[in-house]
């Protein structure tokens, strides 16, 4: 996979969550998306998952204290609920005095309780033996093939989104879909949605109330559709 081929995704990627986001939660990745976070996706995750669906940066916990909590990465599959977290020793090791400590071990049992298994990744391994993150990680998922299995009728949707934005060859809009699968409107909406999220598809016609109704095909996509 090439450099550039990721590149183009991460942007994408990152853009989408943005355009969904306001506030603190928009500010916040557009901050706090850093050298390290982007050097786990290129290294470790891309390689190995190839792309970044139902993967979500800078994802916000309200924690036991109402405070907000900014998960390094969430990764959502109906009940299986990852946060991956990316730590450098100096912030996390010398740098952390007791309270701060105990914050964090509570932060992480607080995340556990809510349905999250928490992992992190050391930045050193992360930057120099990614190969060694992505056969642990490989390990881990592993455990949930299983309860993973049945997005792969999601997955395989999207796919025929791709293909039938293809056949049309023109831009495709939510009553397209509706069509195309027999669903109902909602449901078509949140599936174009989902493709936008993404970065598989570009929004380019909006209602004057700001409303999506037709998307194009991003930059490179069927290259990649089965």
């Amino acid at each position: 996979m090439s450099s550039s081929h990721f590149h183009e995704k991460h942007h994408a990627f990152l853009n989408a969550h943005i355009s969904q986001r306001s506030g603190e939660r928009k500010g916040r990745l557009e901050r706090g998306h850093q050298h390290a976070e982007a050097l786990f996706l290129e290294q470790v995750w891309f390689p190995l998952i190839g792309h970044f669906e139902h993967l979500h940066p800078e994802y916000e916990v309200i924690d036991w204290r109402g405070r907000s909590y900014f998960g390094d990465f969430a990764y959502l599959l109906g009940d299986v609920k990852f946060i991956w977290e990316i730590k450098g020793f100096g912030p996390h090791v010398q740098d952390m005095d007791r309270k701060r400590y105990c914050e964090e071990l509570n932060r992480e049992i607080f995340l556990q309780a809510l349905g999250f298994r928490v992992v992190s990744f050391a930045y050193d391994d992360v930057a120099h033996r990614p190969e060694l993150c992505i056969t642990l990680l490989r390990m881990l998922l592993s455990r949930y093939q299983s309860a993973l299995s049945p997005t792969n009728r999601a997955i395989l949707a999207e796919k025929e989104v791709i293909r039938l934005l293809h056949q049309l060859a023109r831009p495709i809009r939510p009553v397209d879909v509706k069509e195309h699968f027999a669903i109902n409107h909602r449901t078509a909406v949140r599936l174009l949605q989902s493709l936008r999220t993404k970065g598989w598809l570009t929004p380019i016609s909006r209602t004057a109330g700001g409303r999506v109704v037709q998307y194009e095909l991003a930059h490179g996509v069927m290259d990649f559709v089965d």
